[in-house]
């Protein structure tokens, strides 16, 4: 059975769609329609009262004893009554007036003598006694009619713009109907693990029968979890349209609203749209939103909960042989609900992680198949400087390049535009503006040649590229940078040592070279600070505490903040652990520079004269050129890498 044939056997007939398309019209019509009539009728009401307020009913014989003492100034003769306006209420504002008014009576002397009465204005208007038709007409069916296109009016234009109260509790999924994703897996490119997990979903959208016929059942869903920017959307997208589904997508925050009970409603009627265009996909982006730990804490939002358990209750209640997969992403799986993580709910979770060396290039191909590229560019050298980056990260680089070759004027975009692009995400572009004295840029000079040449005096450290000292608008008045020569996956505590004595390195120079501390070297403490207390509080590289993890990590795909996880006096000891390690890498760091002393001096006076240098200028002052190993290869004074050591400008 195709494809399409399930979707229609499982869609409703088009008399039962027509039904369902009319009845919503007629029941948010007629509220309109009672509104207006209620409108209209206080309307009439309150006009007639305020011309009741407005006139004064007075005898036949009192109004002609006025005409005869001279106090009339208007009169106005009607069908059915004489209106009448003293000469005092004459004097008065219009809006003050009170009218006054007297009954028609058989007198055929009035109108000859009021007519022959130059002292008054007379007014003679003989008008027909109206239709009661038309009474009711002008009266209310005309503005009846108006009041309920003005209300209708209203209406739409409310419900455009917030959602409309009639439809509040309808869903706000967006619906991208069979390949209208525009995405395939041709454009994910280094998420192969992740690929390969949701091709036997697609395969059961495809052929549900292979499935059926050994009695198995394809997971309800699927949740991708991974760092924000690797691709989770994407992905999903990129199912539906080599699925060739509907795919409905609404993110968490979507279902949240002030209303009790709202959420709740929009999650059912998003499964019962699904439903009828199964076979389809629901991918509910950010569930964390509504998917958080239910707790009985003081506070709680009850309208999320209820949402969730609306969620849970459409997942155990619809049968997924009918074609219906759901997908959901997060960055934070470690606080979602655990009854959403059982089984028969979410079943997969499916891990988005940043890509490889071999997915950073394949990636930035993607990235870079509708961008005019020179000869001379090396996605492979590019791929090797970005390790860390994630899909979005690349992305950015490659638009970066292309709005920089732009602004030079160029046709194609070169080698030289994506390194630079690159170090503009690092570091950010150069300051002009910045002007630094002589002698903060004496030390800015030698804290940089100091991280370098702790890091070059070292086994395990990896090769210097850049050393500048041009001011950047990230903050850095300079930097230090090295690439790894192969992408590492572990770390050993060797590794880490060598790591903590090239951040201490700046300060170290300063202290040897000026006998001072200033605070640029505020970030290198700082994530020294911070590596030296995760070597000694989760890496169990502690003689004193050994294998034990004094902290757990809270948001691995987020910030990577750990929590304590052990006693206050053993995190007072573990604090001393880390001040101690932090001192050895320091003192040792201290010792290296002041035993090659000259060569520091003549290196900083170089960098001084001409701000930035490349890896192989700086190992030339190392070894001879002959004796120069592979991984020292010149790279352009614009290449940058994920691993820098900098020097903070707000605290110089």
């Amino acid at each position: 059975m195709s494809t399409s044939n399930n979707r229609g056997t499982n869609r409703p007939s088009g008399n039962n769609q027509k039904d369902d398309q009319n009845r919503p019209k007629l029941n948010s019509i007629l509220p309109i329609v009672i509104l207006a009539v209620i409108v209209v009728l206080v309307i009439n009401v309150l006009y007639s009262n305020y011309k009741a307020s407005m006139m004064e009913e007075i005898k036949y014989s009192e109004f002609l004893d006025m005409y005869k003492a001279g106090q009339i100034s208007e009169v106005e003769l009607q069908s059915d009554r004489i209106l009448i306006l003293t000469k005092d209420q004459a004097k008065e504002p219009e809006e003050q007036r009170k009218i006054l008014y007297t009954g028609r009576v058989d007198d055929d002397d009035l109108i000859p003598m009021l007519k022959a009465d130059s002292k008054i204005v007379f007014y003679e208007e003989i008008v027909d006694p109206a239709s009661p038709l038309m009474t009711i007409l002008l009266s209310y069916i005309i503005p009846f009619a108006i009041m309920i296109l003005l209300f209708n009016f209203l209406m739409k234009n409310l419900s455009g713009k917030m959602g409309g109260s009639m439809s509040i509790g309808q869903s706000k999924a967006k619906v991208y109907m069979e390949k209208e994703t525009g995405v395939t897996f041709a454009d994910v490119a280094g998420q192969d693990e992740a690929k390969e997990s949701l091709q036997e979903i697609i395969d059961f959208l495809h052929n549900p029968q292979k499935y059926a016929a050994i009695g198995a059942k394809i997971p309800k869903g699927a949740l991708l979890v991974g760092s924000p920017g690797t691709g989770k959307t994407l992905l999903a997208k990129a199912v539906a349209g080599e699925a060739g589904v509907p795919f409905f997508f609404i993110s968490g925050s979507d279902f949240v609203e002030m209303f009790v009970g709202v959420g709740a409603s929009r999650v059912r009627d998003l499964f019962q749209q699904a439903t009828k265009q199964a076979p389809a996909i629901i991918f509910i982006d950010e569930i964390d939103a509504i998917g958080k730990s239910r707790d009985n804490r003081l506070g709680s939002n009850d309208e999320r909960e209820q949402t969730l358990n609306q969620l849970l209750s459409e997942i155990d209640g619809f049968d997924s042989s009918k074609g219906v997969i759901i997908l959901a992403a997060t960055n934070r799986p470690e606080i979602l609900d655990k009854a959403l993580l059982r089984a028969g709910r979410f079943d997969r979770r499916i891990i988005v992680d940043k890509p490889n060396l071999a997915g950073r290039l394949q990636t930035l191909k993607v990235h870079t198949k509708n961008i005019r590229l020179t000869e001379d560019v090396d996605l492979n050298r590019i791929a090797a400087v970005t390790a860390g980056a994630v899909g979005a990260d690349l992305a950015n680089l490659v638009n970066e390049a292309a709005l920089r070759a732009v602004r030079q004027g160029r046709q194609a975009v070169n080698q030289e535009d994506l390194l630079v692009s690159f170090e503009v995400v690092i570091a950010g572009t150069e300051k002009k503006g910045t002007v630094l004295t002589d002698i903060e840029k004496r030390i800015v000079s030698y804290h940089e040649v100091g991280h370098a040449l702790v890091a070059a005096l070292q086994k395990h450290s990896a090769p210097v590229q850049k050393i500048t000292i041009v001011p950047h608008t990230s903050g850095a008045l300079g930097y230090t940078l090295q690439m790894e020569e192969e992408e590492k996956f572990l770390n050993s505590k060797e590794d880490l040592i060598t790591e903590l004595r090239t951040l201490l390195g700046g300060r170290a120079a300063e202290d040897v070279v000026f006998g001072t501390q200033t605070t640029g070297a505020a970030n290198d403490i700082e994530r020294a600070t911070n590596l030296a207390r995760a070597m000694i509080m989760q890496y169990g590289m502690s003689k004193r505490f050994g294998l034990m993890a004094l902290a757990t990590t809270e948001s691995q795909y987020l910030s990577g903040q750990t929590s304590r996880n052990c006693a206050e006096s053993t995190a007072a000891e573990a604090d001393d652990e880390v001040r101690e390690l932090l001192q050895s890498c320091y003192e040792e760091a201290c010792r290296m520079l002041r035993e090659n002393r000259a060569l520091l001096d003549e290196i900083a006076l170089f960098l001084l004269t001409k701000e930035t240098i490349t890896g192989e200028e700086f190992m030339a002052f190392l070894k001879p050129p002959e004796e120069l190993p592979a991984s020292t290869e010149a790279m352009p004074a614009s290449e940058s890498d994920v691993t820098s050591s900098e020097d903070s400008s707000e605290n110089l």
